[in-house]
């Protein structure tokens, strides 16, 4: 057996989303300021986060997009781990349908590989990427896709307001994966794919340490 990490490491300061502020990640009580809470030689570090929800690589569920959908809290276990995966390698700006035509993508986490990745933590990742068509997204969903994923800035094409590709998988109750990375790293299937997230309710997106299981 064979783990692959296909997240981004969080760092303090990073920005994952234009527009959105990096994580704040400092002590809460320092490693310094706890001798004398404990016995002699014993100390302790408490750390402290401050982010937004849309940090580093993270799941959106349907309350992201719906007011009525399901929440990290409600999300069930068996929509976001133990998946049988599929990757997709795309190239070009806008992916259609013509993408996954021929392929099995029912009951999959669906990992679209655009290489755009390699762009992290750079200007060039947060503009001009990769993203999926409506068309697109309504193939997978009518496909039966349990989950979609992306290694690019957003699922969506951001140079306008809509947000077509969030709606239809999100309505449809299919997880969607944002920023995902390593996917070069994956065989085209014959693997499982796992990023479950903290049940934290009323609230829609969260980061995961998404991974993938290669049988060895």
């Amino acid at each position: 057996m064979r783990l692959v990490e296909l997240n981004h490491v969080i760092e303090a300061g990073m920005v994952t989303y234009k527009g959105l502020p990096g994580p704040v990640i400092c002590d809460y009580l320092a490693r310094e300021a706890s001798r004398g809470l404990y016995a002699e030689d014993t100390t302790f570090q408490i750390g402290r986060i401050d982010m937004v929800s849309n940090t580093g690589t993270y799941l959106d569920t349907p309350f992201h997009r719906y007011a009525d959908g399901a929440d990290l809290s409600c999300v069930p276990l068996d929509a976001v781990t133990q998946l049988p995966g599929l990757v997709v390698r795309c190239d070009g700006l806008a992916i259609g349908a013509d993408a996954f035509a021929g392929l099995d993508v029912a009951g999959r986490a669906v990992l679209v590989h655009t290489g755009w990745d390699r762009h992290w933590r750079t200007d060039a990742y947060l503009s001009g990427h990769p993203f999926l068509t409506e068309a697109a997204a309504l193939y997978l969903r009518d496909a039966g896709a349990a989950l979609v994923g992306i290694d690019s800035h957003n699922i969506d094409d951001t140079s306008g307001k809509a947000r077509p590709v969030h709606s239809v998988l999100l309505r449809a109750g299919i997880p969607i994966v944002e920023h995902l990375t390593n996917l070069g790293q994956l065989p085209q299937e014959g693997f499982i794919f796992n990023a479950p997230p903290p049940r934290v309710k009323g609230m829609g997106t969260f980061p995961v340490r998404a991974h993938a299981v290669i049988a060895g």
